[in-house]
């Protein structure tokens, strides 16, 4: 499987990745050994260990190099602080020494120290990190990554384009890379200009219109179902799947 790549700062991606938010070090084995080579992970995703045994293990076979495989990994709204950023863990998990991309998951900080990666008060209320760190306190530690090897590209995922602005404004190293939502239904054609217009690398996260969401509405269109998705897939003896990454490789993402 050949899969073209796009600039990501210092680093060539390639323009189809493996999300892994709800898989295994099985199914990750098995992308590996089918040409996929970017894998999009989490610390949220409750998974990095057993994907790190999975990309050991396909590693040390020699039949994939890690220096031909993208990874990427995210930074938790608990850990914004200054002194909370950081990869030691993420990079621990996925037995890596380096992550090709790391992003800011959400630029929204919790209040660290709970022991819950999504702390809530009494009334299940999201708990607001109390200091309130910066945009640009966060960011400037992600550029400390960058200058300790840990991390190649540093970027940013579901920022809007004036919180990206701020970034821009104030940052030494600049985001190499926006992560945001992007599909049929929502094809977020202003942010992803504005990301060709400051040569900031766009991904687009849930290009199948996220079918399995748990608030999607029962009367809710499946692009997956979709009419017209469905004839184009008949036409080209594909699937509605391949038809919905197709459409975003040819917006440029």
């Amino acid at each position: 499987m050949s899969i073209p790549t796009l600039t990501c700062s210092v680093s060539q991606m390639p323009v189809v990745g493996y999300g892994t938010s709800k898989t295994d070090g099985v199914a990750v084995e098995l992308a590996l050994q089918e040409g996929y080579r970017h894998f999009d992970c989490a610390h949220v995703y409750r998974n990095e260990e057993d994907l790190g045994r999975a990309f050991r293990k396909v590693f040390s076979c020699g039949n994939v190099k890690r220096e031909d495989v993208f990874i990427t990994s995210k930074l938790w709204n608990t850990c914004h602080r200054k002194e909370d950023v950081t990869c030691d863990k993420t990079l621990s998990d996925l037995q890596l020494d380096y992550l090709d991309l790391y992003l800011i998951h959400w630029p929204m900080a919790l209040q660290p120290g709970t022991g819950a990666l999504n702390p809530v008060d009494e009334n299940k209320v999201p708990l607001l990190d109390k200091l309130s760190p910066s945009p640009l306190e966060t960011w400037s530690a992600m550029e400390e990554l960058v200058e300790s090897g840990r991390c190649k590209n540093i970027g940013l995922s579901s920022y809007n384009i004036q919180q990206i602005e701020e970034i821009l404004k104030n940052a030494h190293i600049k985001p190499a890379c926006v992560q945001a939502e992007s599909h049929p239904l929502f094809p977020n054609l202003e942010l992803l200009e504005f990301c060709k217009k400051n040569e900031i690398a766009f991904v687009s996260f849930s290009p199948l219109g996220a079918p399995g969401r748990w608030w999607r509405k029962e009367e809710e269109l499946s692009l997956l179902e979709d009419e017209d998705v469905l004839k184009i897939a008949q036409k080209h003896k594909v699937s509605a799947g391949q038809v919905l990454i197709r459409y975003q490789v040819e917006k440029g993402l």
